[in-house]
């Protein structure tokens, strides 16, 4: 019996909350441009002294921006659009296809019964979000 992509992100949002997975994606980029915009703005209206204040504040709320902030993998699972659920679902297929099950509810059975199934669907979504998402993983509270 084929398993269903919403099937497929339920099971792995019970591996990730069994794990305990967050994941803090980082904005590098976003921070950078607004270094360089607050410090362009005061150079602008404030000649060399702006450009140092602009410089400096951009440069705070740059690093601000860029502070990792961990949400739990569940949540991000539930928010990502299909054409990624649809990526995750065939790496997943791949690590599931030679086991033995009749249905959704067997084999989560199965998954939660076995700690290597686990590891393997937690090292799945460790690698899809670092690769795709450019995020830390962290595990635990």
């Amino acid at each position: 019996m084929p398993i269903r992509v919403d099937q497929m992100m339920q099971l792995l949002c019970r591996v990730a909350q069994e794990k305990e997975m967050k994941a803090a994606v980082k904005h590098s980029f976003r921070g950078g441009i607004v270094t360089i915009t607050t410090a362009f703005a005061g150079g602008l209206l404030g000649g060399p002294p702006g450009l140092a204040v602009g410089g400096a504040l951009g440069g705070l709320l740059g690093a601000w921006m860029n502070s990792t902030k961990f949400k739990p993998v569940p949540q991000i699972l539930r928010q990502l659009p299909p054409a990624e659920q649809q990526k995750l679902y065939i790496e997943a297929i791949a690590v599931l296809q030679s086991l033995d099950w009749s249905d959704f509810a067997r084999l989560t059975a199965v998954v939660m019964n076995s700690h290597l199934l686990q590891l393997q669907l937690a090292k799945l979504l460790e690698n899809y979000f670092t690769r795709e998402q450019s995020a830390v993983i962290k595990y635990g509270a």
